[in-house]
């Protein structure tokens, strides 16, 4: 397949520093790179393992990524001293696939996804601030506080949030790409799920209309191997989920080298608007558990994450690109770490200074329109807030 230039487009969470990026910053002079793994297929050609880049694209994936890690592990701190509290699913290891996606789309294209969604907010143009207030449930939130870690949501860029209820994002996904192809839009949505979902029945059903109708749905399984902590080979008899659209095409792509992912989201994105559905297996890796409940070392070893850190590290990929192309030195680098890390640390100041929800927000958005109803207390005598 032929690919076509891809022009980098602006982020507006990404905001590089002049004196770093001096000799980059403007590089989008096109440049081929080979993806480390060839793409397994389905129903359908693989596309070609030559990338079309360029040096500041790289460049954005490496700072857009090292902002994602650090937001994760500072959220592991704010857990750990109980500002966050509920439920908290980080994506560190994941990352490839948020920058990666974004390059290939636009923030028309919708997306939708699971509980593990602070990255794809991100991704999606979310500021740090608004993340952070929304994981301590405060008014400045992406969800006004009150959605914390699982229900981040930014509707003015198609993202159509994070989703507690396992698998039950996927059919949702499929209704936003039926109300693209109903308004006859140009777009498509990508609905992204784990391997721990990929066996849950509405998976299927959903599927099974898409085609039918042949709506520019994506389905997306974020394979990280373990659903919760229950290996693969102990949930799926054909853990080949790119194959288990049966009659629809799949491609298995690895989930960890950006530019791979990139590729994959622009080929299925292409099909997906001539063709109908098509499903994206994407192997990729987690280094924290399940949760933030889940120590992540009883049902694998410590060696074994340390050993694709090492190996896989979707960062570490992309720094040796960096370098060995001779787009930004070592010092650099480091230096744009560093300032990512006083961005994040900047950022949860200022979500620590936004105030809660008042009191009477637990009883707002319940209905479209909240049409004057009362709420009272249990004992049905007080009136605590008459909706707006």
């Amino acid at each position: 397949m032929a690919l076509s230039r891809l022009s980098l487009r602006s982020n507006r969470f990404l905001k590089p520093t002049p004196t770093l990026l001096r000799h980059v910053s403007t590089d989008t002079t096109p440049i081929t790179i080979e993806t480390a793994v060839p793409f397994e297929s389905h129903l359908c050609d693989a596309p070609s393992r030559s990338v079309t880049t360029s040096s500041s694209e790289i460049l954005t994936f490496f700072r857009d990524m090292a902002r994602m890690r650090r937001m994760e592990i500072a959220a592991d701190s704010l857990y750990k001293s109980k500002l966050i509290r509920g439920f908290c699913h980080l994506y560190d290891g994941q990352e490839a696939l948020a920058v990666g996606m974004e390059a290939a789309i636009t923030r028309k294209d919708a997306i939708i996804t699971s509980y593990r969604d602070h990255c794809t907010f991100l991704g999606r143009g979310g500021e740090l601030v608004d993340a952070f207030s929304e994981l301590m449930g405060r008014k400045r939130g992406c969800s006004n506080g009150k959605g914390g870690s699982m229900h981040f949501y930014k509707k003015d860029a198609c993202f159509y949030g994070g989703h507690g209820i396992v698998g039950a994002q996927i059919p949702l996904g499929c209704g936003l790409a039926f109300a693209q192809k109903y308004n006859k839009e140009e777009f498509v949505t990508f609905t992204l799920y784990g391997d721990g979902a990929a066996n849950q029945g509405q998976l299927f059903e959903a599927l099974n209309i898409a085609a039918l109708w042949d709506l520019p749905a994506i389905l997306v399984c974020e394979n990280n191997h373990y659903g919760m902590g229950t290996a693969t080979w102990r949930s799926a008899k054909s853990p080949a989920y790119f194959k288990r659209g049966d009659y629809v095409p799949g491609l298995k792509v690895d989930g960890m080298d950006a530019l791979a992912v990139k590729q994959a989201c622009k080929f299925a994105k292409e099909h997906a608007l001539k063709n109908g559905p098509i499903i994206l297996e994407m192997d990729t890796y987690r280094y924290h558990g399940h949760s933030m409940s889940d120590p992540g070392s009883t049902y694998r070893t410590r060696d074994e994450v340390s050993g694709v850190r090492q190996v896989r590290d979707p960062i570490e990929r992309v720094r040796k690109l960096l370098l060995t192309h001779d787009i930004a030195t070592e010092k650099e680098l480091k230096d744009m770490e560093k300032e990512v890390r006083k961005e994040v640390d900047d950022a949860v100041a200022q979500a620590k200074e936004s105030p809660v929800p008042e009191p009477s927000e637990l009883f707002t958005n319940m209905y479209v329109k909240d049409c004057g109803v009362e709420s009272f207390g249990a004992d049905r005598k007080e009136l605590k807030v008459t909706l707006p």
